[in-house]
């Protein structure tokens, strides 16, 4: 924690503790590379990485994978004005892969409430794809909405605020390469 509490990237801010570290992180990630390479040996594996929290662990996860993929991107937007995920999902950047008999890969960098999520898996089923699991970085486990269940999973999260290796808070924190719980 000393080395983040000192961090110049922190704009001043004062963390709480770092619950996953860079280290940690890289591990993990191979760790799931691995476990991604032998759950699809064959046939066609697109991974769609839901922008922007994604982008950090979904760069590092693909070049862990040891077999042919394609990559794209979804936006998704719920919350529009308020702070609070309304639960209606609105695509605003689909992506321009053919999505129909493609396993696909959907990696997200955070589960919480599952609302975002679970209209999205609905939204990609209606592409019927021969396969669709989600990738997470981070679990929260606390998801009463969600209908699908992570097939990949990085870490247990705690149910604290993070930032950091893609996950942010207006904007700022995602090119930190930890995890860290702001004060």
């Amino acid at each position: 924690m000393t080395a983040a509490a000192a961090d110049p990237r922190l704009l001043g801010r004062t963390v709480k503790r770092v619950p996953f570290s860079a280290a940690q992180i890289a591990t993990r990630v191979a760790a799931l590379g691995a476990e991604i390479t032998a759950a699809y040996p064959d046939g066609e594996l697109l991974v769609l990485g839901l922008l922007k929290g994604s982008f950090i662990f979904l760069s590092d996860l693909v070049r862990q994978i040891e077999r042919p993929l394609q990559v794209d991107f979804l936006v998704a937007s719920s919350y529009g004005d308020a702070t609070e995920s309304s639960g209606l999902v609105r695509l605003v950047y689909d992506p321009e892969t053919r999505l129909e008999g493609r396993n696909i890969l959907l990696v997200e960098d955070i589960v919480d409430s599952g609302r975002t999520l679970t209209r999205l898996m609905d939204l990609l089923l209606q592409r019927q794809p021969k396969s669709l699991e989600i990738c997470a970085l981070l679990d929260k486990h606390v998801a009463q909405h969600l209908r699908y269940p992570v097939k990949f999973t990085g870490f247990d999260a705690p149910n604290e605020f993070l930032v950091g290796y893609g996950l942010d808070h207006a904007e700022n924190f995602r090119h930190l390469p930890y995890i860290a719980s702001l004060q």
